[in-house]
């Protein structure tokens, strides 16, 4: 390989990658130092990984090497390092989930979604940054992720790390969850591919839980393909997770070739351009003509009346949330960061009469958005309302206000938590001043395959992915 060959090899794609593996262009050893030297080298300003497992990592490396020698071929995933939210157990490594009160939990076990990575032939690279407990604020004694695209601008919300990670080319993909946007935020914010399966096609056996009914364990990756070959390692029934659903999979990445011409795609230009930056709606529109050139076919819908989401969202969330830290929390209090340890308090006094009305209100909007979908292959919307906005000054608190800030229209993503829809975000352009923008495809249940043929044709019809920040 040339000079410039080795020092792009962190934002060549995954599918590339994994063919130079089999070819023997460069060796699972020499691939896994480099991702390793670029983490050092770079991640002191950048935060993405609470821990790196640097001997657990080439250990792996040289397993994948010495069983490509010998014909042993376990996939596209084979020898390709990826990254881990710090909410995935790791056998033997801490898994904190951002916070300082579980710092010193050391699993015996690993999550079933590191479990099948690893069967897959992935290369674990360490763990990845995110909220306290995956909620909003991040603890004030840990590292918050940076914006590769730039460092004054918002990172995302929980999966931050696995974003920041994955877009500066410090991992070919890396595991994210979502139980309110936590995929598609921080994918918006800094230009990756986000999939947000549909609720219980990935288990979360392992995975420490924000809100267990809505939590979502997804994939990102620079490309949509990319995602799919992490999705297919990843999904499928678990007896460990009762949640997870029944249905075998059928391999998603085999059929994204099959285009998209014929497809209904939904679109409701309200909802996709109300209270919307103007170049967000601008790009998710120029991005529905793509599809109609590539033969999809536009219809509109209206999506229904979600003023009552967030708030009902919430009150979900924090009383999930509270239940799931129950064994450390209001023991031991003083050991969180001020931000989470306001909704956990909440969490603790919600009334049951406003967990039914919004529990009623999550009911409602998941059947009325189920309903839509019944008549279209896929909705099309933007991922954030806005591009990447300046940060907050102080990440370890969150309010209404700052929140706004952050998301002008916080309407784009807790609806499909609700209803546990499948979601794809992708690149589809960049402002004047050089931020990533974002075309969210939503799904039918189950409708992997689909969104992911769109999102592919998109892709290949187009080079927002192409490129990637200076660091």
């Amino acid at each position: 390989m040339t000079s410039h060959r080795v020092a792009r090899l962190h934002y060549d794609s995954l599918s590339e990658t994994a063919h130079r593996l089999r070819d023997g262009a460069i060796s699972p050893v020499g691939l896994a130092q480099h991702m390793l030297d670029r983490i050092a080298a770079l991640d002191g300003s950048l935060h993405a990984f609470v821990a790196v497992t640097a001997d657990r990592t080439m250990e792996a490396a040289r397993r994948a090497e010495l069983e490509i020698r010998a014909g042993q071929n376990r996939g596209l995933l084979h020898g390709i390092p990826v990254g881990i939210k710090d909410l995935c157990n790791l056998r033997g490594i801490a898994t904190g989930a951002g916070t300082k009160v579980l710092s010193d939990f050391i699993p015996d076990f690993d999550a079933t979604v590191v479990a099948r990575l690893e069967k897959a032939g992935a290369v674990i690279l360490g763990k990845q940054t995110l909220c306290e407990g995956a909620f909003g604020p991040y603890h004030p004694g840990l590292g918050v992720p940076v914006n590769p695209w730039n460092a004054a601008r918002w990172s995302g919300v929980s999966s931050s790390g696995s974003a920041v990670a994955t877009a500066a080319g410090l991992s070919f993909g890396s595991i994210a969850t979502d139980t309110g946007g936590s995929i598609r935020y921080p994918a918006a914010a800094n230009g990756c591919v986000g999939l947000k399966p549909t609720y219980g096609r990935v288990s979360r056996h392992g995975v420490f839980p924000l809100a267990a009914s809505m939590d979502h364990v997804g994939t990102m990756a620079r490309t949509v393909e990319d995602a799919v070959i992490l999705f297919d390692a990843i999904a499928g029934p678990d007896r460990n997770d009762p949640t997870s659903r029944p249905e075998p999979l059928e391999a998603v990445w085999p059929q994204l070739a099959r285009g998209i011409r014929g497809l209904r795609v939904g679109f409701d230009r309200r909802y996709a351009t109300e209270q919307v930056e103007p170049e967000t709606a601008d790009a998710v529109i120029q991005a529905l003509t793509e599809l109609s050139k590539l033969g999809a076919v536009v219809v509109n819908v209206t999506m229904p009346d979600l003023t009552q989401v967030r708030r009902a969202w919430y009150a979900l969330c924090i009383r999930e949330a509270a239940k799931a830290h129950a064994r450390t929390f209001p023991s031991r209090a003083d050991e969180y960061g001020a931000g989470l340890r306001i909704h956990l308090e909440k969490g603790l006094l919600i009334a049951p009469e406003e967990i039914a009305a919004a529990s009623e209100i999550r009911a409602r909007v998941t059947a009325q958005i189920h309903a839509l979908l019944t008549d279209v292959d896929c909705f099309v919307c933007p991922s954030m309302s806005n591009s990447a906005r300046e940060r907050d000054a102080d990440p370890t608190v969150e309010t209404n206000e700052s929140w706004r800030r952050l998301v002008i229209n916080d309407v784009h993503a807790k609806p499909f938590d609700f209803s546990g829809s499948p979601t794809l975000s992708v690149p589809c352009g960049f402002t004047r001043d050089g931020l990533p923008l974002s075309v969210q495809f939503v799904g039918r249940a189950l409708g992997e395959a689909t969104i992911c043929r769109i999102g592919h044709a998109y892709q290949q019809a187009t080079g927002w992915h192409t490129r990637h920040p200076e660091v």
